[in-house]
Parts: structure tokens; sequence; C-alpha cells
């Protein structure tokens, strides 16, 4: 797998979920010869949807991976999640890969998910195609799409290509470089061709504006330009190429994955156009002393990558995968985790096939490659050589937006549920796990009831496990609203030493968020120093559960002024109970109230 990098693209095909990426990718397979039939999203048969619950739902929930190679060069092609309950798995995944393919549907134009693919690209630094797909499709509009696309998206959309037919007459592209016609028959195969007449002045029009925006990826160039030179071809692809990769602007391609129009030529745009790893920008990190750092694709540095992506399987354990950044990296062999502050032991190194897996000798610099059955690792770690330590800035998880709490449907399972979540937190690390220590509850929480909703099903599938999902328990919290003052006296009296605490107090309300205020007012000793920090821990657990409804009780002010003691009764635990009897009778005196909970 460590071939020339000069050979290798990455791409991740992105957009809002039914944009098409699934069966764009299908297409792409079928094309490359990888499989002999397309699947179908509505069929449940496609390569890169495999998990049960994307059958189900007919929607990738999970980023797939696939290794193939195309005019003699090997592409490694993500299929993100378009739907925004599972757009973490998208956020990492642009942060491993060089290089992101948009794709708009022609009919619905720019959704929400589409935009937060293109602004993790912005961020990552990450170079953008955009493929228009559903051409065929009634109501189809390229130039709509286009013009959407403008007012949206920065860098500037430039088209390349120009469709040919509109809706169900959609039936090949114009590619504006070679300025060619491709005209694809019933299999979805074409040939170049001469431009239709029809379509010629047209295609000229678009060809100089094409040439003027490219034209301004070198400054050079577009003087000669607007001095009126003409440019060669040359000229033009080297200058296309330099501007993808720096953004100055995201190329425009035209398609259907429903006929196969034009998938050919987006793949042919990737080998002649798309980013190496080598031009990539420097993954940013920090060294073995806290350093800023960087970190780029050279096969000669010491080995160095990240893992972004981890499944969960309870019989073959983790199956961990991982960005190349640098060095190489052969099979069965150690590296350094740099998070865990541990080295770890691997056995083979894997290239991806959907839901296959294929060991390889040796990876390299770009390679997406995974590891199975790792103890130690997980997603964001950053591996390395234990002679050269750099830790990789790592995509934080999308903040979490609704919370249920997990309950067991059987009670044989209810010591298992806080484990297999916790190994499925390993898979999708969008998902958040706690245990709410004033309502007892175990709490999921997540970006949306369809994330919430999966991972249940994934729980039982995986881990045999099944849980109810219920609205978590409001955390309340009490209070008081005048001031009082009261006695707080325990004696018991048992055979041998008794119990004596006596102690009085002030308990007056405090502006909501000052929490919880002890003044020790104690003169003459009336009650030992000693005893007094057990009277304020006594107040305060007996605050903790409330005196309405069992709620922490909040803001208020306990002022310690008087009490008397027994030289033989009189103990820690007795003058603990003291103030905790103190605290309840007096709360009850004090006009206590139920606090709202406030979510910010």
């Amino acid at each position: 797998m460590t071939e020339n990098m000069e050979k290798l693209r990455n791409f991740a095909l992105v957009a809002h979920s039914g944009a098409g990426k699934t069966s764009l990718a299908e297409v792409m397979l079928n094309k490359a010869g990888v499989t002999n039939r397309i699947g179908r999203v509505e069929d449940g048969n496609t390569v890169m949807d495999f998990e049960p619950e994307e059958l189900k739902r007919q929607s990738s929930i999970s980023s797939a991976f696939y290794r193939f190679t195309w005019n003699k060069h090997s592409l490694h092609l993500i299929d993100a999640p378009g739907d925004q309950n599972f757009f973490n798995d998208t956020k990492f995944s642009l942060q491993a890969t060089d290089c992101a393919v948009v794709v708009i549907d022609a009919v619905d134009g720019i959704k929400v998910q589409t935009e937060q693919a293109w602004e993790y690209a912005e961020r990552f630094g990450i170079p953008c195609l955009i493929f228009i797909n559903k051409l065929d499709r009634e109501r189809s509009d390229f130039s709509r799409t286009f013009a959407e696309a403008k007012d949206i998206f920065t860098p500037k959309p430039i088209i390349v290509q120009l469709p040919i037919g509109s809706e169900a007459d959609f039936k090949g592209v114009i590619d504006l470089i070679s300025m060619k016609a491709f005209i694809y028959n019933k299999e979805g195969k074409a040939k170049p061709s001469d431009i239709p007449a029809d379509m010629a002045e047209l295609a000229e029009s678009e060809r100089e504006a094409f040439i003027e925006n490219v034209a301004e990826a070198d400054d050079e160039l577009i003087e000669r330009y607007l001095e009126g030179e003409t440019l060669t071809d040359d000229d033009i692809r080297t200058a296309l190429k330099n501007g993808i990769i720096t953004r100055i602007f995201a190329p425009v391609l035209a398609g259907s994955a429903t006929t196969g129009v034009g998938v050919d030529l987006l793949m042919d745009f990737i080998v002649d156009n798309g980013p190496t790893p080598a031009d990539r920008s420097a993954f940013k990190g920090k060294d073995a002393g806290g350093e800023a750092t960087e970190r780029t694709a050279d096969p000669n540095a010491p080995f160095a990558g990240f893992v972004f992506k981890t499944v969960a399987d309870p019989y073959a354990g983790r199956l961990s995968i991982c960005r190349v950044v640098s060095g190489t990296l052969g099979s069965d062999g150690t590296f350094y985790n740099v998070n865990k502050d541990t080295k770890e032991r691997y056995s083979q190194v894997l290239a991806l096939a959907g839901k296959d897996q294929k060991p390889v000798s040796e990876a390299g610099p770009g390679d997406i490659i995974a590891f199975a059955k790792l103890k130690e690792t997980t997603t964001g770690d950053t591996i390395c050589s234990d002679s050269d330590k750099v830790q990789f800035d790592f995509a934080e998880p999308i903040p979490t937006l609704i919370s249920y709490a997990v309950v067991a449907k059987s009670k044989g399972d209810e010591d298992k549920i806080f484990s297999s979540l916790t190994k499925l937190l390993e898979e999708d690390p969008g998902l958040q796990l706690d245990r709410n220590a004033e309502t007892k509850e175990i709490l999921l929480s997540g970006a949306g009831q369809v994330h919430i909703e999966t991972a249940t099903e994934k729980l039982k599938r995986k881990f045999n496990v099944e849980v109810l999902l219920n609205i978590p328990k409001v955390p309340y919290r009490e209070t008081i609203t005048k001031k009082v003052r009261v006695q707080g006296r325990h004696k018991k009296q048992t055979g041998g030493h008794g119990q004596f605490g006596d102690c009085w107090i002030n308990l007056e309300p405090l502006p909501r968020g000052q929490g919880f205020e002890f003044v020790d007012a104690i003169v003459g000793g009336v009650i030992p120093r000693q005893y007094i920090p057990a009277v304020e821990k006594g107040i305060v657990e007996s605050a903790q559960r409330g005196v309405m409804a069992g709620f922490n009780c909040i803001d208020f002010k306990v002022t310690l002024d008087d009490g008397s003691y027994h030289a033989v009764d009189s103990s820690e635990m007795a003058f603990k109970i003291a103030g905790s009897l103190a605290f309840r009778k007096a709360a009850e005196q004090a006009g206590p109230v139920l606090l709202e909970p406030i979510m910010e």
C-alpha cells in the first residue's frame, strides 16, 4: 500500500441525507470493476450501507470505507453520513481525508448538513469538489443549483462541466477542460465527441469564464490572460489543480448516480486534479515537550497517525480505523499511544473494503487502514513511533441535544447496561453517558431521537442488552424564602454512654447562585471546637435531601451561634445529628419552595 503518493487519492462523499452519496459510491465501485452489479439503497443491497440499522432506515448512519483502483491510481473512498444524528462520523472523516466531494441534489438544492460539511472541510483546510447529482430527475435544475452554491459557499464554485439535456432528457456532459462532449448510452458508457451545435455558443462562453477563474490561481497566468495571451492546456490544467489544492475555488461537475452519467468523469477528475497526501495541509499537534508542531506526508519521517473511528464488536473486539500521516508501518509490530501513554502491540495492517478487511504488508502516508483487537486505543488517539512523539489535534464531538434515562428491560441486564453502553461510546463519541447522582438514573445523550434509538438497537444487536428509554426525571432544587432561628437537640440515653448534641442556628436565604454559606459564631466554648464541623456536615447532608420533595436545597446561609454539650455523652455523631435536625426544622419554617432548572 505504500506505492507512490502521487498515485493515491483520498476523498469523502459528503452531503445532506438523501442527496445520493451512497448511490454515487455504488456506481463508482461498479465502474471500477469492484462489483458486478450496482447496489440500491432502496433494495438494501449496497456495499457501503451494510449495518442492520442502516438497512432498516435506508440511510447511512456510519462512515464506510473502500479502497479501489481507477486509472492506475489507488482511491480511498469514504461514504460519510448525511443525517445530523450521525454527523460526528462525517466531521471526523473529513479530518482524516484529503478532499471532500460535496454532493448536491439538483432537485432539492443545498440543505443544512451540506453547509455543515462544507464548514468542516473549510475548518480542516480540505479542498472541495461539487458534484451536482440527480440531473435526470423531474424539476432538476443545474443553473439554479449552481447559483445557490455560489451564493452560499466560499471558496467560490466554478463550472467545469455543463449538462447535456435536462430532466428525463439528461444524457451527458460537456467537459470545459477538453471541450469535448460525453453522451452516454443506456449502459452508462460514453466516448468523447463534438459538442452539440445547439450548445456550442454556451460552451464557448462558459469556457472563457472557466479559464478566467482558473487563471486567478496564478498571478503570472492571470496577467498573461488579461493581456490577451492564449493559455495552453498545460497552463490551464496546472492552474486548475493548484487552485483546488489551495482552496481558491471549488470545481463543479454534473451527473446522475441513477443513470451513471458523469460518474466516470468525476473519478477521472479526482485522479487528474485531486490532491495527493503530499498536497494536504500539514497536520497540527504538539511534540513531546508540549510545543506546537506539524507533520506532513513524508514516508521517510518517523511513523505517526491518528485513529478517527472505532467499530465495536463483542466477538472480534475493536476495529480501529487510522489515517497514516507520516512514515511507514509494517505488519506485526508495536506503536506508542500518546493519549494513553502506553505502547500497544498490533498484528495485521488491514485495508478496508466495505464491511470486509484485507491484510496488507505495510502502509504509508495518506493510507487509511485498520487494526483489529486493540485494547487501549480509541477514537481521537494519536499513535506514533516511540522515538519521535507527537500528539495531533483532534476535533471535538458535536454537543449533544437530547437525553434519555436508560432502564434495563430485563432485571438480569441491569448490571450490563453501563459497561455495554461504555463500549458503544467507543464506537460513537457523539454519544454521552452519565449517571445522575441525584436521580440515580443512567442518562444517554445524543444528537437526536434517531441517534439514541439507533444506539439502543445496536446495544441489543451487539451486546444482547435490551433497554427502555424514559424521559429523565427533572432534578429540581429547593430553597427557602425567609429567615428563622431554631434549636436542634439530640439526646439519647442507652446503657453506658448516651448521645447528646445541642445547637442553635439562624437560617436565612441567599441570592440565587450564591450556594451555601456557614458561619461559626460560637463564643465562650458553649460548643467545643472539635464538634462544630460535625454540625456543618449534618446541615449539608440534610440540605441535600431537602424538606419538600427530596431535592437538594440551595442558596442559604446558616449561622451557628449557641448550643450546649455534655462532657461524657457528646460526640461528633451526636452534633452531626443535631445539625441535621436543626436544618430540617428551620427549613420547614422558612418558606421552602421548589426551583425549576434553567437549560443553557
